[in-house]
Formats: structure tokens, C-alpha cells, sequence
């Protein structure tokens, strides 16, 4: 069973990693990536929009936590050896 703290982690971080291919220097598929990453980004909650739903839906969600850069460098690592991979 997912947890509020577990939900809330997760859209975090996807929101994290979507921000994080909206803005690379260097996207493998022409555009693709980081054209569907903005799309995403336009309507995908804020840390605020977290906030205000936690303290409606505490079942539900809870409140974010502050970023953690660690994790920026996870998900580029990840994002690297995918391009790497597909480039071949």
C-alpha cells in the first residue's frame, strides 16, 4: 500500500525529473523528449499545489519535503546512460 509520504515523494520527484529534461542541453530524439516533458510540466503540480492538497487530503497526500539535490544527480545519471544507449 502506498503512503501519503510515498505519493507525495513520487510526484515530487517525477515533477523533478521532468524539469530536469525540459531544460537538458542535449536531447537525443530530436526534441521529442523534451518537447513532452514541457507538455507534462504545464499542468503538473507545484510543491504549493502539494501543500494546499495535504492539508485538505492528509489520507491522501503529505506535505513535500525540501528538494534534495542528490537526487538531481540520480535521475541525470539516469538520464546519460539512457542517451547513451540509444545513440548507439
Amino acid at each position: 500500500m502506498t503512503t501519503p509520504v510515498e505519493r507525495t515523494k513520487a510526484v515530487v520527484d517525477t515533477r523533478d525529473f521532468l524539469e530536469m529534461l525540459a531544460n537538458a542541453e542535449e536531447v537525443t530524439i530530436r526534441g521529442l523528449l523534451q518537447t513532452v516533458a514541457i507538455g507534462l510540466l504545464r499542468h503538473y503540480p507545484l510543491n504549493v499545489d502539494l501543500d494546499v492538497s495535504a492539508s485538505a487530503a492528509p489520507g491522501i497526500w503529505a506535505h513535500p519535503t525540501a528538494e534534495r539535490p542528490e537526487g538531481r544527480a540520480t535521475c541525470t545519471r539516469v538520464v546519460r546512460l539512457f542517451a547513451t544507449r540509444t545513440d548507439e
